[in-house]
């Protein structure tokens, strides 16, 4: 299978190390799901955006392209591309103020182009998606609330936007989040275990 991931924090995907203010779980993850897709023998293309130097901003010039179902952006018009041909997202970040970082907002706002990875046929019916090989979409993200507490107190928004609000729409059912709280507290051990299990995950799909 070929495989999209969309990685999203300013250290980049190098800062899997255990490295104080240089590490990133968010990056560990990413190492941990690369190895596991790589042993069952998949196919990857890695969205970096910090790396790549994607622009999140969405100018004048942007949504008039966007309107006419056009893409100005060269390295968005490139993601688009991968993920035409690819047979499942995964996406990688950190929650902040209980959402994804902006350059993951961008993303979806810039890339998302109306006629190129999805349509809307008819106003207020349901969009189809233009990604025909999409089996499904994995979110993995790293953050310091409580589980309990971003489900039950803040209402999962990221899986509101992410899934509800954007792949739900386009008809892909197969979502599936995987959330990994309060890193910071946990014992090293802990943090390489829950790293093998991940791998395992991914290496089995």
């Amino acid at each position: 299978m070929n495989f999209v991931i969309v990685f999203d924090h300013p250290y980049g995907a190098s800062a899997s190390d255990n490295v104080p203010h240089r590490r990133s779980y968010s990056a560990a993850l990413l190492d941990a799901v690369t190895r596991g897709l790589y042993a069952n023998g998949h196919s990857i293309d890695l969205i970096d955006l910090h790396a790549d130097g994607f622009n999140p901003v969405t100018s004048a010039s942007d949504l008039a392209s966007w309107r006419q179902k056009q893409t100005n952006d060269p390295l968005a018009a490139q993601y688009q591309q991968w993920l035409i041909a690819a047979d499942h997202i995964i996406f990688i970040f950190p929650i902040w103020w209980e959402s994804m970082p902006a350059l993951t907002k961008g993303f979806i706002d810039k890339v998302f182009v109306k006629g190129i990875l999805f349509d809307e046929p008819k106003k207020g019916r349901p969009f189809v998606s233009l990604l025909p090989n999409i089996q499904g979409v994995s979110l993995l993200t790293v953050m310091s609330t409580p589980h309990f507490i971003y489900k039950w107190i803040f209402g999962n928004p990221i899986t509101k936007i992410l899934f509800r609000g954007t792949f739900r729409k386009l008809g892909i059912r197969n979502l599936k989040w995987h959330n990994y709280t309060g890193m910071e507290d946990r014992s090293l051990e802990k943090r390489q275990q829950l790293l093998r299990k991940t791998e395992q995950l991914f290496s089995s799909l």
